[in-house]
């Protein structure tokens, strides 16, 4: 059979493949856009080792490894992962030590009950060996109560001089003793330098091990000569099954000398795991509670296991409130959330309906959401049998900011083919203004005449547009010059007053609050008559009739800091119009935004795109009710330097 001939739930061919080789067919070839198919055993803490129900509560589970956090409950997984990959409480050399020190102190307390024994039973154990046994008892014991399992020197993966002379020195010093003072007794005490030889083999160098292993062959060696002096045996056959020892505690030796070499590099390459996890673990968090796009991280069981800020603001209260972990049918705000998270795992991909799900808010509005989902299978580390876990991760969107960025796409495309519009229109519309010219020079009826002054307005009306989209078109060079913002803004208001029609009393409506002193900005003197002939025009067009409808003032702006120093110069336009709603507002200085039905939306967009373009802002505010001018225009420009 093809070894690709497997779905996504598994293999169809060999049933009897092992489980970690059917999770890893999953993740190979599943849509993570589609959710996982679960096992039987699932749980929602199986992927850290926890199998268990999902109800159950387990301490510590919700613990992120992450010292420079002090909120864990927002990123679990790699930290935790982390935290797996060198369970335990230290090293593994450590750790041996101390068993080592453990087993020395149990060691001679048998050795002291050994002769005791031997007592009951009526052998004589002679009083140096038994005094031997005690101080070896005593010493093991003292070691074991008063050993620092916290302090290992500067590398805790050795034995320092004095720890050796501690222990394995007085290992070898006590069981040779014990061999030397009771050559001929029933119990074997030679066997006893096993155990120094094989810690000295795990928690030294090599060749400390070797020199330890050397010198228990010569003890060994040494030993054989008052043995056979003594029951006068064949010398050279104890020779030889001294040899044949010493062998053995060599081979010991770099048995053990190996073996410890590589639990050492396998507990560094742990711990550097850990620590490189732990790093990624920062980074993914900071990644994540630096998106501007919600992530919701959620299990099978509808649990909520991680939530970036952005989220919790789209969610509302309920997400403000939220703590980790809580399931989402606990939060009557969320409940379409879960009843798509439960369609979607029963038909298998996030359901095509709740792409766009409406969530209420606390103060009776809505929000709705666009959602996109992504699924993944996750599992333990590690070859064991944990069960794998399905997991969730939903990217949150409001779709007004949806819709935001799709119109700003749309509009910048469509400011570049205006741009070029512009361009190719100018031609045939100076053509038609100079024909019509021509023909107004002539005496026409007056029906005709009336008809060229409507196509001379149009054109003209058409050439202002041109210009408007023109200026704000990209790659249009900027003008670097300072005017006097008091001599520009009198000139241009006398202007205004002068060119506007009789019945709008424009000298009687427009007050006026300026400086005497000059004020040098860094702004282009026709840009700004552009800037400040449109919210005239808008101001007076919303305005009452009544003497002083527009208020106009300039004045300094103070810089931060203790001792203020003028840093820009602020210009304001307010009306006493019917105050502009909060849905208009949102909308003001978009392009092709008009509440008129003749008007083009380009003007407040142009006052825009030329205030940046200068380095300065225009803004809308709304005063406080009780204020004849609510609706207030501020224009903030630079102050240009002295000189």
């Amino acid at each position: 059979m093809s070894p690709r001939s497997t779905d996504g739930a598994g293999s169809t061919g060999n049933t009897d493949r092992p489980n970690s080789d059917r999770r890893r067919s999953d993740r190979r070839h599943q849509d993570r856009r589609r959710p996982p198919q679960s096992w039987p055993d699932d749980g929602w803490r199986s992927a850290w080792g926890q199998p268990g129900q999902a109800g159950q509560a387990t301490p510590g589970v919700d613990d992120v490894d992450n010292p420079d956090s002090g909120s864990g409950a927002d990123s679990h997984f790699l930290a935790r992962e982390a935290r797996r990959m060198v369970a335990g409480d230290g090293a593994a050399l450590p750790r041996i030590l101390r068993t080592y020190i453990a087993s020395r102190a149990a060691l001679g307390l048998a050795l002291v009950l050994v002769p005791w024994l031997s007592s009951l039973m009526g052998a004589r154990t002679p009083l140096p060996l038994l005094v031997l046994c005690l101080v070896y008892a005593g010493q093991a014991v003292s070691l074991w109560l008063l050993h620092d399992p916290t302090n290992h020197g500067q590398r805790p993966d050795r034995l320092q001089p004095r720890q050796w002379v501690w222990t394995i020195g007085v290992d070898l010093l006590a069981f040779s003793l014990l061999r030397l003072l009771d050559p001929q007794g029933q119990l074997n005490y030679a066997a006893l330098l096993v155990l120094p030889v094989l810690m000295a083999g795990v928690l030294t160098q090599r060749r400390v091990a070797l020199a330890t292993a050397a010198g228990v062959t010569l003890m060994l060696l040494l030993g054989v000569w008052p043995a056979a002096l003594l029951d006068g045996g064949d010398v050279l056959l104890q020779l030889s099954q001294a040899g044949l020892a010493g062998a053995g505690m060599f081979f010991i030796t770099l048995l053990a000398t190996e073996l410890s070499q590589r639990l050492a590099g396998e507990e560094r390459a742990g711990r550097s795991s850990r620590e490189v996890a732990r790093q990624q673990t920062l980074l993914n968090r900071l990644v994540i509670e630096e998106m501007a796009e919600g992530v919701l991280v959620l299990d099978r069981r509808g649990r909520i296991r991680t939530i970036n800020p952005a989220a919790r603001s789209l969610l509302g209260q309920s997400g403000l409130t939220l703590e980790l972990p809580t399931a989402l049918n606990a939060l009557p705000g969320l409940l379409p959330l879960q009843q798509a998270l439960e369609q979607a795992y029963l038909q298998g991909s996030w359901p095509a309906a709740a792409r766009s799900i409406s969530l209420p808010l606390a103060d009776g509005e809505e929000r709705v959401l666009q959602v996109r989902a992504g699924f993944t299978r996750r599992s333990g580390i590690g070859a064991d049998d944990t069960p794998p876990e399905d997991i969730c991760v939903l990217f949150l969107e409001d779709q007004r900011a949806v819709q935001a960025r799709a119109r700003q796409d749309k509009l910048a495309a469509m400011g570049r083919m205006s741009a070029g519009i512009a361009h190719e229109i100018r031609n045939p519309l100076a053509a038609i203004s100079q024909a019509n010219a021509l023909l107004l020079e002539d005496d026409l009826p007056a029906p005709q005449h009336q008809l060229s002054r409507i196509v001379a307005d149009n054109v003209h009306r058409l050439q202002r547009i041109v210009d408007d989209v023109l200026d704000v078109a990209p790659g249009m060079a900027v003008p670097m010059t300072s005017v006097n913002a008091v001599a520009e803004v009198k000139q241009i208001c006398d202007d205004w007053c002068a060119s506007a029609a009789a019945e709008l009393l424009a000298d009687l409506r427009l007050g006026r609050d300026l400086p005497a002193a000059a004020l040098p900005v860094q702004f282009d003197a026709e840009h700004l008559r552009r800037v400040l002939v449109n919210l005239l025009d808008n101001a007076s067009r919303h305005a009452s009739l009544l003497p002083g409808a527009l208020q106009l003032r300039l004045q300094l702006d103070a810089g931060p800091g203790p001792a203020p120093a003028p840093a820009q110069v602020r210009l304001t336009l307010a009306s006493d119009g019917p105050p502009i709603t909060a849905a208009v507002e949102r909308h003001l200085f978009e392009p092709f935004f008009s509440t008129r039905s003749r008007g083009t939306g380009l003007g407040l967009y142009i006052c825009r795109e030329l205030c940046e373009r200068h380095g300065a802002s225009i803004e809308f505010g709304l005063a406080s009710a009780g204020f004849r001018h609510r609706n207030i225009f501020s224009v903030v420009m630079r102050l240009a330097p002295a000189g």
